[in-house]
Parts: structure tokens; C-alpha cells; sequence
């Protein structure tokens, strides 16, 4: 006869609600293993500027998500054919890490990006696609573009609970995110990234280290021209700018069309009112002060304000990298100077 599993002399209901309680932490910090980092970034820079994605294997332990292993998913058509074949992939992949003891828990998933440029409608359904298989999963984004200028662009991200409650509502309108004081800033909350590596990875690594102090990659991040990275994170932004402006203005044009019917509203029951009199009058019925049939009572659908927060959201995220780019030029520049006048 089989042992029951130890539950640390606890009761089935006291098991249970340990997992509930374990189930409502707040995720915390996102634990990547080095090999999958490393199989991340091999995958984006070797398909740049292409976009790739790949799926995240790990546990979700407490407040930690573990990442210990990824795979990337095949490049294929948009086409519902494609994505039954990469739906089966995703199965054998699965089966197989399985087969040999590896962990195949589904975290989340990774992509790529070019210069920051992914926050968009297609990411937030993924999100919505994934919550509901799995309680807990992050979306890692690696920009090769941003890494090219000596910084590691790996970042972790999942939606916020109360952009979610509302996304799923359809209450993405001027009056419930004023109600639940939901900004553009909101959307997205950005988990840290902890990469680890087991002892004996450790020491491996470090039987690898040169033993010659400088290379040519520590060289590299003197370079001083970052002209190409600023023009083309100028151009995206602009871009972005000429988006925000075409958001607006079709906030204007709804504005309009709502006082112009508001108006029309008016004049109607200013004159309906004026008719109920005559009728009152003459000792007739009174006519109601609605009229659901009339096309000026329609309401008018107010648009969604989803584009534009992503779009504002996409031009802070601009700014910081033309920020950051422009901060290290100037230390590269005066460090120069200062070699020079030596």
C-alpha cells in the first residue's frame, strides 16, 4: 500500500488553504537561469532584426517565478493551419522535455523586440490568452538593438489586476478609468529579474575567464558615434507622436458628434415640451419627453482610450532610451576631453 503524500502533519483543509494563501502572494522577482537567458538571447540575435517568440518553462514558487528553460517557437504564416502545426509543436516540445526529467511547467513566454517597440494591443490579448490557463506568467522582451549599446535590454512583464478587471469588462472608457484611477503608466508593472546559476555553473564559469584583464569587447564601449541608435529611436518616436495625434483627434470628432447630439436633444425637447402645452391646452394626452426610436437618443459609442495609452506609454519609453543613450555619450565625451588635455 502506497504512503499519502506528507503534508507536514497537516490536515487536507489546512493543505489547502496554505495553497490558496501561497496563491494570492504577489509575484516579486522573476529567477532566470543562465542557460536560459543565454538560449533567449542566441534566439533574438540570431533572427534580428526579425521578430521571434519562444515559450518559458520554470515553477511559480511564493513570490519567486522560476525560469529554468525555454524553447523557441518555429517561424510560420498567420494562418489558422500554421497555428495548429505550432500548437503541436509546443505539445511535442513539451513531451519531450518531459521524458528527460526537465521542467515543462508553462510560465509565460519570450520575445523580441526592436527598440523598445512592444507594447502593443497584440501583446495585451496574449496576456488575456494566457491568463487563462495559468494564474501566474510574465512576457520576457529582449531588444537586440538596445543591447548592442552595452546594456543587457531583458526585461519581465505582466499586466496589472485592475487594467485586466477592466480589459475584460470592456470598461476601457474616460469614466471607468477615471473611476478606478487607471493611467497610462498603469498597463504594464515591470518584475524584477534575479539570474541565477547552480555551483557548479558557477565554477565553470569562472575556469573560462580570460586571464588577460582587457578585450576588445571592453574597447567597444568607448565607441562614441550613437548616431544610427538616436535617429532611429527619433524616427519611432515621431512616429509614435504623429499615432497620439491621430488618437486625439479622433477623441475631438467624438467630443463634436456627442455636443452636436446633445443640441439636437435640446432643441427636441424644447420643442416637445412647447407641444405638450398646446395639447394640455386643448385638453389632450401629453406626449412623452422620450423618443428611444429617434436616432439623436442613440448613444454614441464612446472609443476606446487602449491605443492611446500605449501609444503615450511607447513615447515615455522613447524618451528613457534617448535619455539614457545621450547621458553616456556625454560621459564618453568629456572623458575624452579629459584624456586629451592630459
Amino acid at each position: 500500500m502506497a504512503n499519502p503524500p506528507a503534508t507536514g502533519g497537516k490536515s487536507f483543509l489546512q493543505a489547502m488553504s496554505t495553497v490558496t494563501e501561497e496563491a494570492a502572494v504577489q509575484l516579486r522577482v522573476v529567477q532566470m537561469e543562465g542557460l536560459a537567458v543565454l538560449k533567449i538571447i542566441k534566439h533574438c540575435e540570431e533572427f534580428a532584426p526579425a521578430l521571434v517568440t519562444g515559450q518559458l518553462l520554470g515553477l511559480d514558487v511564493g513570490s519567486v517565478l522560476k525560469v529554468t528553460n525555454c524553447f523557441p517557437f518555429p517561424i510560420r504564416e498567420d494562418d489558422e493551419e500554421a497555428d495548429a502545426d505550432g500548437a503541436n509543436y509546443q505539445l511535442e516540445m513539451m513531451r519531450c522535455l518531459r521524458e528527460v526529467n526537465v521542467d515543462n511547467n508553462t510560465v509565460g513566454w519570450y520575445q523580441s523586440c526592436l527598440l523598445g517597440s512592444f507594447q502593443t494591443v497584440e501583446l495585451i490579448e496574449t496576456f488575456m490568452n494566457y491568463q487563462e490557463n495559468i494564474r501566474r506568467c510574465v512576457c520576457i522582451v529582449y531588444d537586440p538593438s538596445r543591447s548592442s549599446q552595452g546594456v543587457l535590454a531583458l526585461k519581465a512583464l505582466k499586466l496589472t489586476d485592475s487594467f485586466m478587471d477592466l480589459y475584460r469588462n470592456n470598461g476601457l472608457t474616460g469614466e471607468k478609468l477615471r473611476e478606478k484611477k487607471l493611467s497610462w503608466v498603469d498597463i504594464f508593472e515591470e518584475i524584477p529579474i534575479k539570474v541565477s546559476n547552480s555551483a557548479l555553473v558557477s565554477a565553470f564559469m569562472k575556469e573560462l575567464e580570460p586571464e588577460s584583464p582587457v578585450s576588445q569587447c571592453d574597447f567597444d564601449r568607448l565607441k562614441l558615434s550613437t548616431a544610427p541608435f538616436m535617429e532611429r529611436n527619433l524616427e519611432f518616436m515621431i512616429g509614435c507622436m504623429d499615432g497620439l495625434s491621430s488618437e486625439q483627434n479622433k477623441f475631438q470628432y467624438y467630443y463634436r458628434n456627442l455636443g452636436r447630439q446633445q443640441s439636437q436633444q435640446q432643441a427636441w425637447l424644447q420643442k416637445r415640451r412647447q407641444e405638450n402645452m398646446s395639447r394640455k391646452a386643448a385638453g389632450e394626452e401629453p406626449l412623452p419627453e422620450e423618443d428611444p426610436s429617434n436616432p439623436i437618443f442613440k448613444p454614441l459609442p464612446e472609443p476606446s482610450r487602449l491605443e492611446g495609452y500605449l501609444v503615450t506609454n511607447q513615447i515615455s519609453s522613447y524618451c528613457n532610451h534617448i535619455n539614457g543613450v545621450a547621458g553616456q555619450s556625454f560621459n564618453r565625451l568629456y572623458l575624452m576631453k579629459a584624456l586629451q588635455e592630459d
